[in-house]
């Protein structure tokens, strides 16, 4: 039976994911939480479905794996809602017709219990002219702030948190109002932005030169003068003939970004070519935007369909020195929770036929971690080490091969995924980089899910799992004081202990603390990028993470670290140093009015 050992877990649960109707309860523990999703997601089997779903809720007991919020709260619910987190949208038509028609699905996918992903980027840039109607274009910005309003409003009707990522491309000629959009306390509070940094303008920073800003010729008006040059725009599968509309040098355009990171936070950077040349579906799509947390690259209507293995539950004999990881029992959780995940895909709802034919279609998933940073420090390994980094290496390498090992069985069982072309996927870049019994059982047999690990930031489901460290983060805080949105739309703070911390005064008592209780605060920046590192080898999607800057860091620095993930082959770079714009990721008092992007405030579960 599963239990609960500190009071935010319960409030978690009671809050978010016990299945209630009206003012009665129905799951009346944790574990009827788990029969309701087991047996849901068994019941797409086409045989044994009892057996699958008694191996589901011993999966899900006692907190080893942890499907993404939408799954707990939503299987077995008998509710018009999705079992996907978030969703990354259709391309924005740049007309009034099919911007406001971005926005109406935009409603009805949050209404459903989506986070939503938007590139703002095929848009035509402020005071272009539009001859046909006789206006002037007020560009990508004004625009958003309209889906604002309307995440807002839909708040204000009682739905859940909403979450939204908006991105635009680093020569898309309004990218400085962009980078700029959220300097003001208060704007724009529910997106997430990121910027799409290309190669060619890494290496024009790197050199110094200039820098052209562009938007196709085709949108704007056949008198507009500017040189034209080639480019493969968002929402397109051609190159096509852009027009140049001013320059500037990229160096100056990168610190502008740099600094209003450094200043409050935002925007992220995302690697875009970087992304497009691992993506497994490199043949049939081109990505330009992401979930509202960065962990998802999602083409046109793609969905997250995310869990987390908590490794925690898998440390034996804690914080002795024979301490280690069962890898068997992780890599049988690993399997079991491949198959959920994949069920998930014929159990859930879809807000819009178009997201169902794209999930449907790949059968996308997204395995991750979470609860590494206490795992560490139960293994008697500090963060900012060799062993640590090696050790969590080598629970990714298992869980993404394991992963990819059952899907190919799932392959043989149920079928390959729709869109499988089999000499074009073994040529994607990540597959070329498996086993070679990987690529055979491929070759034989096909693979039921076109990508199969993500790592999440998982703040509320690390919550519900006794409060562990979410995701590959470090342990935040070990003693703080959280501010959490009640079931009546009030906050209330409560005072929390991190789990590690829990389980060795359990054990040792007040005991010192040995050096590998570390905290995020005690650890320096490049430590977050060395894991990230570390992991992302074992990554076929992304990976969510937050470097945490002291806010004295010098800027010179700061901008290295971004320098230094390109470097390094990472697919994004996401920062936070407290600032008086956001404040801290973490704080009593009043809930800030803008939220970093990573928070429990803002994703999605």
């Amino acid at each position: 039976m599963s239990r609960f050992s500190a009071d935010i877990s319960q409030h978690i649960w009671d809050t978010k994911y016990r299945l209630r109707q009206g003012d009665a309860a129905v799951d009346a523990t944790i574990d009827d939480t788990w029969r309701r999703v087991a047996t849901a997601l068994a019941a797409v089997e086409a045989s044994d479905e009892a057996a699958w779903a008694t191996r589901f809720q011993s999966a899900l007991q006692n907190f080893r794996f942890l499907p993404g919020g939408r799954i707990l709260a939503g299987a077995g619910a008998a509710r018009r809602v999705t079992l996907f987190n978030c969703f990354v949208m259709g391309t924005l038509e740049d007309s009034m017709d099919g911007i406001f028609d971005g926005l109406k699905e935009g409603a009805v996918t949050m209404q459903q219990g989506g986070g939503v992903g938007y590139d703002f980027s095929t848009l035509r840039p402020r005071n272009t002219p539009a001859h046909a109607t006789g206006t002037i274009a007020s560009g990508p910005v004004s625009f958003m702030r309209i889906w604002d309003s309307m995440c807002a409003t839909l708040l204000s009707t009682g739905a859940r948190r909403g979450a939204m990522m908006a991105t635009l491309r680093c020569d898309h000629p309004d990218i400085e109002e962009f980078v700029d959009a959220k300097h003001t306390p208060g704007a724009l509070t529910h997106f997430n932005l990121s910027v799409l940094v290309s190669d060619a303008f890494m290496e024009a920073v790197e050199e110094d030169r200039e820098w052209a800003l562009v938007f196709p010729a085709a949108q704007l008006d056949d008198e507009t003068p500017g040189e034209l040059v080639p480019r493969r725009w968002s929402g397109g599968t051609k190159t096509v003939q852009c027009r140049v509309l001013r320059r500037v040098r990229a160096r100056a355009l990168w610190e502008r970004i740099m600094r209003a990171n450094y200043d409050y936070a935002e925007p992220g950077i995302l690697f875009v070519d970087r992304i497009n040349a691992e993506n497994n579906l490199y043949y049939r799509e081109h990505i330009c935007a992401t979930n509202p947390c960065g962990e998802i690259p999602l083409p046109p209507y793609g969905a997250c369909d995310l869990g987390s293995i908590n490794l925690t539950g898998f440390v034996r004999e804690a914080f002795e020195s024979n301490a280690h990881l069962d890898l068997d029992a992780l890599r049988a959780t690993a399997e079991t929770a491949t198959r959920m995940l994949d069920n998930v895909i014929d159990a859930s709802r879809f807000p819009l036929p178009a997201q169902q034919a794209q999930a449907r279609g790949s059968r996308r998933i997204g395995l991750g971690i979470t609860g590494l940073g206490d795992a560490l420090i139960m293994l008697g390994l500090h963060y900012d080490s060799d062993p640590a980094r090696a050790t969590a290496a080598q629970v990714m390498e298992l869980i993404c091969h394991t992963a990819y090992r059952t899907s190919v069985q799932l392959a043989r069982e149920k079928g390959a995924f729709p869109f499988y072309e089999r000499d074009a996927y073994l040529s994607a870049t990540f597959v070329r980089r498996l086993p070679q019994d990987i690529l055979d059982g491929i070759a034989a047999h096909g693979i039921r899910n076109s990508h199969l690990t993500a790592i999440a930031p998982t703040g509320t489901i690390s919550l519900l799992a006794n409060n562990v460290s979410s995701g590959l983060e470090p342990v935040f805080d070990f003693t703080h004081r959280r501010r959490l949105l009640e079931r009546d739309g009030g906050y209330a703070d409560h005072q929390l202990t991190d789990y590690a911390l829990r389980r060795w005064q359990e054990l040792r008592g007040d005991a010192p603390l040995p050096t590998a209780f570390v905290d995020a605060r005690a650890l320096p920046p490049r430590a977050h990028l060395d894991m990230q590192s570390a992991l992302q080898p074992f990554v076929d999607s992304a990976i969510s993470k937050t470097i945490n800057v002291p806010e004295g860091f010098p800027f010179d620095a700061f901008q290295d670290l971004y320098r230094e993930a390109y470097r390094r082959g990472l697919k994004g770079c996401t920062t936070f140093r407290p600032n008086a714009v956001t404040g801290a990721v973490l704080e009593a008092g009043a809930a800030p009015a803008a939220v970093h992007c990573c928070s429990i405030e803002r994703e999605t579960d």
